[in-house]
């Protein structure tokens, strides 16, 4: 049993993330329709077509993932609140999907590097720029990856019920299952994803002058955005220091922290929210198609107006 100062900051724990992953969930909503209306209406220039349907997968998934976390959020709440208990098969179903959604979400950041990496560095490589290849690479990957989390965590019954929590989640005392989420659903991507980004920046500045000056213009565009989800990359794998560091206290010292389990989660909200603004910003495509639709909403009583005036005035004359 934890006591009551542990509780209560568990309970602040909670409220804050339930503050954020709401959060994230409404912008992510907002930011995915608008992206479903413009590729549906076809008002996404051809050449930026694959990067917004990349945004798009990404979105669903902060979507979908803080609204899992939302419920998780909610059960710890009511838990520390009412001492109630949540243990059932959904709670344990929850578990896995949780880590298989965060796994997906930085695989979705993965693709955008391939697609980085092929535009640039194998621009002659047109069946890798296909539309419909990137349209379906989440769901392929997510028959690939859901067997091979599931091999190891089911086998070591990874995921259980944390009663000091109350929700289902990997235990930190089964080292096994935590290292090979750890392993194959943030470490495996994160890396690939620096490498490939590494490799793109070097080439780059390898070319030099070679290139004609729209290639370059196009180039130093994409630089400029792989700089910036560089610094999206770093922060997530910043924000996951705090529970990788009591992961291994505990593993040295044998003494779990009550609130590992929140402590851990809390970074994630943190990153979720960030996330879902930080896009609009580092990705032109995305950013021009919000400011053109609040422009459109802002111009249009102004071009009304101007309508009515003309329309008034060309009346009196006559």
């Amino acid at each position: 049993m934890i006591n009551n100062q542990t509780k209560t900051n568990g309970f602040i724990l909670s409220s804050v993330s339930l503050g954020f992953n709401t959060f994230a969930c409404l912008i992510s909503c907002i930011v995915f329709l608008i992206i479903l209306y413009h590729l549906y209406y076809n008002h996404v220039k051809r050449v930026d077509q694959i990067t917004v349907v990349l945004c798009a997968h990404i979105y669903l998934e902060i979507l979908i993932y803080s609204s899992l976390l939302i419920s998780m959020n909610i059960r710890s709440i009511l838990g520390d609140l009412y001492n109630q208990s949540f243990g059932s098969s959904w709670c344990i179903f929850s578990g896995y999907l949780a880590i298989i959604l965060l796994s997906m979400l930085y695989m979705n950041f993965l693709n955008q590097a391939f697609y980085r990496l092929i535009r640039i560095v194998y621009s002659q490589n047109r069946r890798l720029q296909s539309l419909k290849l990137y349209v379906i690479l989440p769901f392929i990957e997510l028959i690939i990856v859901t067997p091979i989390l599931l091999s190891v965590l089911i086998p070591v019954n990874a995921v259980i019920y944390l009663p000091n929590d109350h929700f289902c989640n990997t235990s930190s005392t089964n080292i096994p299952g935590v290292l090979w989420a750890a392993f194959v659903g943030y470490m495996c991507p994160l890396c690939c994803i620096s490498f490939i980004y590494m490799y793109i920046t070097r080439f780059i500045h390898r070319q030099g002058n070679i290139q004609i000056l729209i290639i370059k213009q196009r180039q130093s565009r994409d630089l400029l955005i792989i700089r910036r989800i560089l610094i999206i990359v770093n922060l997530l794998l910043i924000l996951g220091i705090p529970g990788v560091v009591l992961t291994f206290m505990f593993i040295i010292t044998g003494v779990e922290h009550p609130l590992l389990t929140r402590i851990t989660y809390f970074p994630v909200s943190v990153s979720g929210a960030g996330l879902s603004v930080a896009l609009l910003f580092s990705i032109p495509p995305l950013k021009n198609i919000v400011l053109n639709l609040l422009t459109t909403k802002t111009v249009t009583p102004v071009n009304q107006v101007v309508r009515g005036t003309v329309q008034m005035k060309t009346i009196t004359r006559t």
